[in-house]
């Protein structure tokens, strides 16, 4: 880092052991909105207060208080909804939704959605909510949440107040189910509209979820009664958390890893309106044939796309229960709008990554612990996948791409976070997994020396913000260092794979040494605050 120095770059300061402080408790335990007391929970107040001043740099806020998990179990102890830019007098993009009105709401829909994750507005761009869920509750969660309410509130349920009884004969007991699912998908519509948003894009590979032989989940496209007809609908399938688990195996590598579309519980098609496909230039019939890069770069120029839209309509993304593969393309696009200086602009490197970090993953509920026990690092993907979303094509800026570092500058410099030299190829996953492997949940597995992140000062700040760079670089997240990157064999074959993987595919291709969380050089010579 002398060199850095050299260079007018800080050291590492307090935003570097705040994100390691974040990584440590996210690999300690799942997030709980309802846990509390004791020195765990003075952690999660630190990163919830992080996040709160985070947010209130670019945008004026509401809260949404959740502080017992009375609105949901697993989404953040202050929801944040945001209502408009900070630092102007009149932002033409100014929400219009109103906290108390959109509380109530989120009061009488939450049952709608499997685990009571109902829609939750969390990136605002050009006055547009860009929201998350979970996919719609099937008959069986929902008969068996509103019993639950109903013994444990005493014999009385809000939300459910003015609803019919059921009768016991089973030709009522089929019209108060329709009756059932009427009030609260009609509760979850009106929520939906009062967000603005328009269309839905649902990343389930199921029509419906199922477990025992049993419909546990549903979801928009295949609603009976065709409740949601007058949103716009897209089916876009992508692989769940344990498709990760054949990512890991291997080296972190992306390329040639092929989802096995012909499992048997493989039954929704990607359907999407022509009239959102015709400017991307992708061939979306090929869609089985794409690897895990492809499908995931063209998913995210779908969703770029949509919300750069000329018209004010909102986004909701879901997949099954909403904490895997919805907070990836949620951070992804966070990430991307952040990256062309369209969403919280005043944040740097190392601060809009703790906030994607803890809010879009951690306080959402993503299962780090479970899902690093067995291999499923889709939030690792989230990150290295990065390098691959480096060029105009991944911009919503009509004209210029994102802004750079000033000359001087490496991103390696800058954004690197060091850790003990385990003699693993991978870093920060390898960090987790080593000890998950060995305790899974265990406190303490993840160890750093420090984190190096981005340049601190008024005066640096501001000229890396206003200079651009013609000098490729390069941003390694808690790589160990090595002398040069080793690239995969041009004649490796593509790999296809089951959902269910083993680390025997492993022996089908050359493993490389992968540099997961990195980003290449082509992008941040364009892409600039990296």
């Amino acid at each position: 880092m002398a060199a850095a120095a050299a260079r007018g770059c800080p050291p590492a300061g307090s935003g570097d052991r705040s994100l390691a402080e974040l990584l440590l408790e996210f690999s300690r335990a799942q997030y709980r909105a309802k846990d509390g007391g004791g020195v765990a929970a003075a952690k999660v107040e630190r990163i919830e207060r992080r996040c709160l001043e985070l947010f209130g740099r670019d945008y004026r806020y509401s809260v949404i208080p959740n502080v017992h998990g009375e609105v949901c179990a697993h989404y953040p102890r202050h929801i944040v909804l945001l209502e408009r830019d900070a630092g102007a007098s009149r932002d033409p993009y100014e929400s219009t939704v109103q906290v108390g009105k959109l509380q109530d709401l989120i009061n009488r829909s939450k049952m709608a959605r499997c685990r009571g994750r109902f829609v939750c507005p969390v990136i605002l761009y050009k006055g547009k909510h860009i929201c998350r869920s979970a996919t719609l509750a099937g008959w069986g969660e929902l008969y068996g949440r509103t019993g639950y309410n109903y013994i444990f509130s005493g014999g009385s349920d809000d939300a459910w107040a003015d609803a019919e009884d059921i009768s016991e004969e089973d030709s009522a007991f089929r019209n108060a189910d329709s009756q059932l699912f009427d009030k609260v998908r009609g509760h979850d519509i009106k929520l939906l509209r009062y967000l603005s948003v328009r269309y839905i894009c649902d990343l389930m590979v199921e029509n419906k979820k199922v477990k025992f032989g049993l419909n546990v989940t549903s979801s928009e496209k295949v609603d009976k009664a065709q409740r949601y007809a007058d949103f716009t609908l897209l089916s876009i399938p992508y692989p769940g958390c344990e498709f990760f688990k054949d990512y890991k195996d291997r080296d972190y590598t992306a390329e040639g890893l092929i989802f096995n579309w012909k499992q048997d519980y493989v039954d929704a098609p990607l359907n999407i309106p022509v009239s959102l496909t015709q400017s991307l230039n992708i061939d979306w019939s090929e869609y089985q044939s794409w690897d895990l890069v492809q499908q995931t770069q063209n998913y995210l120029k779908l969703l770029i796309s949509i919300i750069n839209s000329d018209d004010d309509s909102g986004l909701l993304v879901h997949c099954i229960s909403g904490w895997d593969r919805t907070p990836l393309f949620i951070s992804l696009l966070r990430l991307s709008l952040w990256a062309d200086g369209l969403i919280h602009t005043s944040l740097d490197p190392s601060e809009i990554l703790y906030l994607t970090v803890a809010y879009d993953w951690f306080l959402f509920g993503h299962m780090l612990v479970d899902r690093l026990s067995k291999g499923e690092e889709i939030f690792f993907f989230c990150f290295n996948f990065l390098k691959h979303i480096t060029s105009e094509e991944f911009s919503a800026l009509k004209s210029q791409r994102r802004k750079s570092l000033p000359p001087g500058f490496t991103l390696e410099e800058i954004c690197m976070l060091k850790q003990k030299d385990r003699g693993s190829t991978t870093s920060l996953s390898s960090d987790f997994s080593l000890g998950m492997e060995s305790s899974p949940g265990a406190a303490g597995s993840f160890t750093y020396e420090a984190v190096e992140l981005m340049p601190a000062g008024a005066q640096a700040q501001a000229a890396w913000r206003k200079s651009c760079a013609s000098s490729p670089q390069a941003v390694l997240w808690s790589r160990a260092q090595q002398s040069e990157d080793r690239l995969p064999s041009t004649g490796m074959g593509e790999v296809k794979s089951s959902s269910s993987s083993s680390s025997a595919h492993s022996d089908n291709f050359l493993r490389i040494g992968s540099s997961p969380l990195e980003v290449p050089r082509s992008r941040l010579e364009k892409a600039g605050c990296w």
